[in-house]
């Protein structure tokens, strides 16, 4: 088989966990290829006994609670390793099994002092910051691209690694003091504080290009998870207002070292309606009772940050720029039950800007950012939808939300969530097949 992307096609926390989820067994691998511990899937699984279990996951691949599926955090992550042990601690006191994880010797890993510039920075940002989750993963990405980052692989040579971090903060130390008033950071402390973690990233270390090169010439799947989302891309995105790596379809290649020649299927995934968390702009954000009312009918409040999100209608622009520039072959479209009980659901279309209608994403963000939503609306619904498991027994109205939603972003609904639990799903298409 060959590899499969999946893709978040807004600005994140649209399901992406959920969908991996869905696919289970029938995946040999899931591959975390961009982002840090700034971003978290969400996972519902339903125990024998009736009850629910949820797992909220940070840096760790979903397919990490999925029994035989090898879980990789690939090259193109940046990783705090406080972060991944207490993860891998958390799920094993629940009895999952963290043992099949294999973790690249080129990913960036995310020194103290990163955590403390991202931190200050957007202090002194100010008015102008731009929403950054204070967790060093921007900091750590720009050392990569600046090279003068720490990988994985040097923590094993404590003598390298101790060149590394010095001549890190050679520069750090001097914006720490001199510009933001702050304690110069130690060598020492920075170094004893990285090798803690060594012995226990032994095992799980290795070079994961070529262990997924062998695994698609063995005829394995390979499900390569993207963090953050479309809009949230540092070079498609929103920008400033995004992450700082590539979370687009084309970012696994280079964020898990698979050509594009062995992708076969682009799955992104959309929320029936829309979030975002921090700055920057939003055409369709709802600041009334309608906002509030996605809100909590959503629980949308960020896995990672607990921040409340914020909430506005589904956005088919941005649909169609997500289709365009991942080259979705499938779209999962998640929490419809939120809609339920609304009289009419609106549905932005195009946007207006100083009079001029833009039916794709405008090229300026300037324009973006005065963008006004060009609504159609849609009848809505009021049966209860969580119970339904087959396209046909969706109430009318909702069936046709769908399809307009469809039409409207250019490629096929496959699969339609109900509910947040692992089986409140509508499959109209496999996801690998059909």
């Amino acid at each position: 088989m060959p590899a499969i992307v999946l893709v978040g096609a807004q600005w994140g926390d649209e399901g992406k966990g959920k969908a991996t989820d869905l696919l289970g067994s029938r995946i040999d691998y899931v591959v975390k290829f961009n982002g840090g511990n700034n971003a978290g899937h969400t996972v519902v699984i339903e125990q024998p006994d009736g009850s629910r279990e949820k797992y909220a996951l940070h840096l760790l691949p979903s397919g990490i609670l999925t029994e035989g599926v090898t879980p990789v955090i690939a090259n193109g992550v940046v990783i705090d390793l406080g972060v991944l042990s207490e993860e891998i601690d958390g799920l094993n006191a629940r009895g999952i099994d963290t043992s099949r994880l294999q973790i690249s010797g080129n990913a960036h890993v995310i020194p103290s002092y990163n955590r403390v510039l991202d931190k200050v920075t957007e202090r002194f940002l100010g008015s102008r910051k731009i929403g950054t989750t204070g967790r060093g993963i921007g900091p750590t990405y720009a050392d990569k691209m600046n090279r003068i980052g720490i990988r994985v692989q040097d923590l094993f040579d404590p003598s390298i690694l101790r060149q590394k971090v010095g001549a890190a903060l050679d520069v750090k130390n001097e914006l720490l003091v001199k510009m933001y008033n702050r304690r110069a950071v130690e060598v020492d402390e920075v170094v004893e504080d990285l090798l803690q973690y060594v012995e226990r990233l032994r095992p799980m270390v290795v070079d994961s290009s070529l262990e997924l090169s062998k695994a698609l010439d063995r005829g394995d799947t390979v499900l390569c998870e993207a963090g953050q989302a479309t809009l949230l891309d540092v070079d498609h995105g929103t920008y400033p207002y995004v992450t700082s790596s590539n979370a687009i379809s084309a970012g696994a290649c280079t964020g898990a070292g698979i050509p594009p020649t062995r992708i076969d299927r682009v799955i992104a995934i959309i929320k029936a309606y829309t979030t975002r968390v921090g700055e920057g702009p939003f055409p369709t954000e709802l600041l009334d009772d309608k906002g509030e009312f996605l809100r909590k009918q959503g629980a949308e409040f960020g896995t990672t940050t607990g921040r409340p999100r914020r909430c506005g209608w589904v956005d088919t622009v941005i649909g169609r720029y997500a289709n365009r520039v991942n080259g979705v072959t499938d779209f999962v479209l998640t929490k419809l039950d939120v809609l339920t009980g609304l009289e009419t659901v609106p549905v932005c279309v195009a946007y207006e800007v100083d009079g001029e209608r833009f039916d794709e994403m405008p090229m300026s963000q300037s324009d973006f950012h005065h963008a006004t939503p060009v609504y159609e609306e849609l009848p809505g619904w009021f049966e209860d939808i969580s119970h339904c498991r087959t396209w046909e027994e969706l109430p009318e109205n909702c069936r046709a939300y769908v399809e307009f939603v469809e039409q409207q972003i250019g490629a096929r609904i496959s699969v339609i969530g109900v509910g947040p639990g692992r089986d409140e799903v509508i499959v109209r298409h496999d996801l690998l097949n059909d």
